[in-house]
């Protein structure tokens, strides 16, 4: 095939060698942002849901591409080598681990799938590690960074897109670090930014309704995850393992669809209803925590953990589930997770009289999660108030299910504004009212400005309520139309305590 010809048709996999692509032109990198072109890259031209990369490559070649990868033939006077391909996304993440030399090859990438609880368990693993003295990278939605000691290193989404990600992993081999841990989201499943990822460990927490505005069905989004196990490492000698919820009515029929050509797999179940290989037993709350007694293949041994809430019993077991496949030690694995206090936005503590809580909980399944924990820490005489919106241009079917979810649980509800984007912050509100069969005044209160929502939460409390400030977690932002606005509920909230010791 010649590469001096100015258009190649390919099919996938593209069928181009890495010494036709790389070594016939020097080039300097991958990008899928015609703004972020620099001289010598290849522009990789992505149909989003917003706008097509096709319409931005003339820009992209004045910026200095030197190879456009299009999805159809481009303008005879676009002055470019390019390659027409089927499917743009998965030739990104091709040409993206093409060009950064496969670093997944050369690493143990543990990754970690599902609606809720990814970032809690990514970070119980990263301790786990931690504590067995093995160096361990994270790459999630808090950021990522190469060890606990390091500052997160912000990135626009959850798990990366695959140039981005695969800079990223040959980082991570390069500093000498054998194990990363990543986030792994319906979306960069279904768009191939992992594609050629070949990870040694998949781990499964749950699956509950979210994201229907893009997948459209439950189905589809199951089908989304699922793919994970597709990128399990092939060979037959290396270490690689599953770690399932065996609790979720979805996931169970998982080991099921793990592919005939990925041999030697290693299986762990997880869970406390049904008979799994990792279990808890005797589970106890407490204002200070959770105890649970875990029972596991290579013993049973207590757990103190600092964290509380069911949700995060589960939790705990995925992370023990996938130290244990990784040959770390109960024993190591159980101190681990006990050390850790919280996560940033996951029930996290921001006073204690009265309890203030913020977390992350955006989904329904979320929602009640949190609130059926934070239920058990609300004294005889105290209430349980939560603050609470719904992102803008998401799936809108959620919303009434969360009022109702609100409702059942707590003595008081503020429904205000979360990430309205462009749409209208009352009709979301509204589609939320629909959902709550009482409208009494006393109990349900509508304020559209987030902080003020807040004040009114804190401000009119007793000490012994309970406040959860649900939605935005560790998000530092609140993006109203297409712009952001700097918004921490965790400033706002201590703003409002000190106006109670005023």
């Amino acid at each position: 095939m010649n590469i001096e010809k100015k258009v190649i048709d390919c099919v996938e996999p593209i069928e181009i060698s890495n010494q036709e692509i790389f070594n016939t032109y020097n080039y300097s990198g991958i990008t899928q942002d015609s703004r972020k072109v620099s001289a010598g890259n290849i522009f990789v031209c992505i149909r989003g849901e917003k706008s097509d990369g096709h319409d931005y490559v003339r820009q992209a070649v004045e910026n200095g591409a030197k190879l456009i990868i299009s999805q159809k033939k481009l303008p005879e006077d676009i002055n470019c080598h390019y390659i027409v391909v089927k499917d743009t996304k998965f030739a990104m993440a091709y040409l993206s681990a093409m060009f950064y030399k496969n670093p997944s090859k050369d690493i143990d990438l543990i990754g970690i799938t599902g609606t809720n609880g990814k970032t809690t368990v990514a970070h119980l693993v990263e301790t786990i590690f931690e504590y067995a003295g093995i160096k361990c990278a994270l790459m999630g939605t808090l950021g990522n960074r190469f060890s606990t000691e390091d500052e997160y290193a912000s990135t626009a989404h959850t798990t990366p897109q695959a140039p981005e990600l695969q800079k990223l992993l040959r980082d991570v081999s390069d500093r000498g670090i054998k194990k990363a841990v990543m986030e792994v989201s319906s979306h960069a499943l279904d768009q191939h930014r992992v594609a050629e990822c070949e990870f040694s460990g998949a781990a499964f927490t749950n699956l509950t309704q979210d994201h229907l505005d893009y997948h459209i069905t439950m189905e589809n989004y199951f089908k989304a995850k699922a793919k994970l196990l597709n990128l399990l490492k092939k060979e037959p000698d290396k270490n690689k393992y599953a770690v399932i919820n065996i609790d979720d009515a979805y996931l169970e029929g998982l080991t099921g669809l793990i592919p005939e050509d990925i041999e030697n797999i290693k299986v762990f179940t997880y869970g406390i209803k049904n008979p799994a290989d990792i279990a808890a037993e005797n589970i106890k709350f407490t204002p200070q925590g959770t105890m649970f007694l875990c029972k596991t293949p290579a013993g049973n041994r207590n757990v103190k953990l600092q964290l509380t809430g069911m949700f995060n019993v589960y939790n705990a077991l995925t992370a023990i589930g996938i130290g244990l496949a990784e040959e770390v030690d109960l024993k190591t694995c159980v101190k681990a997770v006990e050390s850790v206090p919280s996560i940033p936005g996951r029930f996290e503590t921001v006073s204690a009289k009265p309890l203030v809580i913020v977390d992350y909980a955006h989904t329904p399944n979320g929602l009640e999660n949190v609130l059926e924990s934070a239920k058990t820490l609300v004294p005889a005489k105290g209430e349980l108030v939560c603050v609470f919106g719904c992102g803008g241009d998401r799936d809108v079917t959620k919303r009434p299910q969360m009022g109702k979810i609100a409702e059942d649980f707590c003595d008081k509800i503020i429904i205000t504004s979360d990430n309205p984007r462009t749409e209208d912050p009352q009709q979301i509100i509204t589609d939320i009212l629909t959902g709550i069969r009482e409208l009494n005044t006393m109990k349900i209160i509508v304020e559209n400005d987030r902080s003020i929502a807040i004040e009114q939460a804190i401000v009119n409390s007793r000490k012994e309520d309970v406040i959860v400030i649900a939605g935005k977690g560790h998000e530092d932002y609140q993006i109203i139309n297409e712009k952001k606005f700097h918004f921490d509920d965790k400033e706002e909230a201590k703003k409002a305590l000190k106006k109670i010791k005023k």
